[in-house]
């Protein structure tokens, strides 16, 4: 019976991955070509509005790559010197991904100010049939990671890159055909500063998503509260200490807590059912639960501390 268990918690564990492979394929090649395409187009059409989104689109790509690394790192085996696996890097890689957008975004700032003050002519009709397909490339993409964007930080990534950048793709199409009618050279540029507003703000988050986990946060979704009253409801604990909740990766999540059981003890049905609840209700996959007698005269160490 215990056998057939953890064949079926190590099979959780890695279904996912698989499932999305030719998904982040998919993504990452049609959307690299894209990228190519469109910038070159931008510098050909002068345009800024275009230069951005090729920008916010090269950003996806380099996020999807990441996302791609990190869920094959996720199905990776535990060594003897990194007991949890890679699966920290799932953390690491958005955090790059977020470096990564502000430093993109800062060229595109630049240049987005220097047309403002030199317009140039641009070639409206390049920018908007190239935002155009840019609307079809990303929310086609977008569309394969609808699924698993519940489940996992770095695949909810990727699906709120690519939706965002459909919506993107039709304020560039939306700004060339306004620039057709109006002749206004200035909405280029200014199009271009309001991406990589968009582009800035959704860094922000990621980078300080990435770094709560770093720094061992409780993690997004879970209430260290609700499982604080949760633990103290099992039968016979009269105290509890020394929870810690954290996240392993970007997917899983691990707790590890004292209780203080002075009469009973928990039996290996306790801790399945335990297990079972602390997954199903809290989204924690690695219990560790150290049960104590809670003498006074040998109290344990770590409760003063935490």
């Amino acid at each position: 019976m215990a056998h057939s268990h953890s064949h079926d918690h190590h099979n959780h564990h890695h279904h996912t991955p698989a499932t999305f492979n030719k998904a982040f394929a998919l993504a990452v090649g049609l959307n690299l070509l894209f990228t190519i395409v469109e910038a070159g187009y931008a510098f050909a059409a002068h345009s800024m509005s275009l230069l951005a989104d090729a920008g916010h689109n090269l950003a996806d790509v380099g996020g999807l790559l990441m996302a791609w690394a990190a869920s094959w790192l996720l199905g990776r085996a535990a060594t003897e010197k990194y007991s949890y696996g890679y699966k920290k890097l799932t953390i690491l890689a958005a955090l790059a991904n977020a470096l990564l957008l502000v430093f993109a975004s800062t060229l595109i700032v630049y240049e987005s100010i220097n047309k403002l003050l030199y317009p140039v002519a641009i070639n409206e009709t390049i920018i908007v049939v190239v935002a155009f397909v840019g609307i079809l490339v990303n929310g086609g993409t977008a569309l394969l990671f609808l699924q698993g964007k519940e489940r996992d930080l770095n695949i909810k990534a990727a699906y709120w890159h690519l939706a965002a950048d459909a919506l993107i793709s039709v304020s560039v199409v939306v700004a060339g055909i306004l620039i057709f009618f109006t002749k206004w050279l200035w909405l280029d540029p200014i199009t271009g500063l309001l991406i990589v507003i968009i582009i800035l703000k959704g860094s922000w988050s990621l980078l300080r998503s990435s770094v709560d986990l770093i720094l061992g946060a409780v993690p997004h979704g879970t209430n260290q509260q609700h499982v604080r009253e949760y633990l103290l409801k099992i039968p016979g604990v009269t105290a509890i200490h020394d929870l810690h909740i954290w996240a392993l990766s970007t997917q899983e999540n691990a707790l590890t807590a004292h209780l203080v059981m002075p009469e009973v003890t928990l039996t290996d049905e306790d801790y399945t059912r335990i297990n079972h609840i602390l997954q199903h209700d809290f989204n924690i996959n690695h219990v560790t639960l150290q049960v104590e007698k809670g003498h006074v005269d040998n109290p344990c160490g770590q409760a003063e501390i935490c």
